[in-house]
């Protein structure tokens, strides 16, 4: 067997680069411009910050996000005020991917993030120690090991918390004094390491979907300390089909895959996602179709988009097509509830059925491949 050689120059490949890397020279180009002024701390100005989020074809500055241009100087605005920012909507509705562009707006990293959960611990957002040399030296600033909430008071960054709602109350209720008085006590440590001061720049970013409301409810006080977003999901067909057609792209590219998902099958899949999409609390859309409970959202369609992608090259070195989107939009629909299974093949039958075109017919045809 003939090994490939790898040359040293050659750079590891990332699976998902984060938003200071991905678009580096983007914010070259955005720093080298910018004149306007900055909040204390901050890598750019609000407009050069905006105009990274939004984009900016005189600087050839891609659009990352589909949210009102208004939304996104609030939040920007909120940050600049000194205000903990908390965005809070459906899941897949790019709440994560908004909170990595802001950080990486303001402070140039994204990378500071604390990923809620049931098992999380306070060490974890604040600081642990490095336990061989803290028994052989006893505490000290050398033997202090930080986590993203020191390193982002301590370097003026933001820290971004994801799922907020998710972690205990009492480990969300630490981040009361770092949002009020802007220090964090060390008290294992001595003079001045004692305290921590935030330095300009530093700023929470905390995310929330509505599924988890009641999860861990945050307190008042905690509420108090943040600006609330709501992150709204794609209103517009045509705008969410774009979307989903450019980011499906990007990932099959990244995937090795020259293939793009043909047009038609990506309209196949917004059309059913929509469709399908919850619009209430009955749990049927306006014309009596029953909606899932599934999560049916834009993000959830890119990776629909993508696994078809992946699907029909390197099985069968070819596009997506119809078949290919029913095998993979079913594992999609029924890991949250088994009635959703039901839900899925009335769809087809009460509503696929009725649809005219060659691509639709090819869709409705390929039903028996649901589970």
């Amino acid at each position: 067997m003939m090994a490939t050689k790898r040359t040293e120059s050659a750079a590891p490949a990332l699976q998902r680069p984060p938003a200071e890397i991905l678009h580096a020279d983007e914010l070259q180009r955005l720093a080298a411009a910018d004149r306007d002024p900055r909040p204390p701390g901050w890598a750019l100005s609000l407009k050069a910050a905006r105009a990274f989020v939004l984009g900016d074809a005189t600087l050839g500055i891609t659009r990352k996000i589909v949210a009102p241009a208004a939304a996104i100087e609030r939040m920007l605005v909120t940050l600049a005020t000194g205000r903990g920012l908390m965005l809070v909507g459906e899941p897949g509705t790019a709440k994560s991917l908004l909170s990595e562009l802001l950080a990486t707006a303001v402070c140039g990293v994204s990378t500071l993030t604390i990923q809620g959960g049931a098992s999380i611990t306070e060490d974890q957002i604040k600081y642990s120690w490095n336990y061989a040399l803290l028994i052989n030296e006893g505490p000290s600033p050398r033997v202090l090991v930080p986590a993203p909430l020191y390193q982002g008071m301590r370097d003026g960054r933001i820290v971004r918390f994801e799922e907020i709602t998710r972690a205990p109350l009492e480990v969300q209720d630490c981040l009361l004094g770092m949002l009020s008085d802007r220090v964090m006590a060390v008290p294992e440590l001595a003079g001045e390491h004692a305290m921590l001061y935030a330095r300009e720049g530093f700023n929470i970013i905390a995310t929330a979907n509505t599924r988890d409301r009641g999860v861990n409810e945050m307190s008042a006080a905690l509420k108090r300390r943040f600006d609330f977003e709501t992150v709204f999901p794609i209103l517009d067909y045509e705008r969410e089909l774009a979307l989903v057609q450019q980011a499906s792209a990007d990932l099959l590219a990244r995937s090795g895959i020259p293939e793009s998902v043909p047009e038609p099958v990506l309209e196949l899949l917004v059309t059913t996602f929509r469709d399908l999409r919850a619009n209430g609390e009955n749990g049927r859309r306006d014309g009596g179709m029953d909606t899932l409970n599934a999560v049916m959202s834009t993000a959830e369609a890119v990776n629909v988009a993508h696994a078809v992608g992946v699907r029909a090259w390197f099985l069968e070195q070819r596009a997506g097509s119809e078949a290919d989107l029913v095998d993979c939009i079913a594992g999609t629909v029924v890991k949250d509830d088994a009635d959703d299974r039901a839900k899925l093949r009335r769809y087809f039958e009460q509503k696929v059925a009725k649809k005219t075109g060659a691509h639709w017919r090819a869709y409705f045809e390929a039903r028996h491949r649901l589970p």
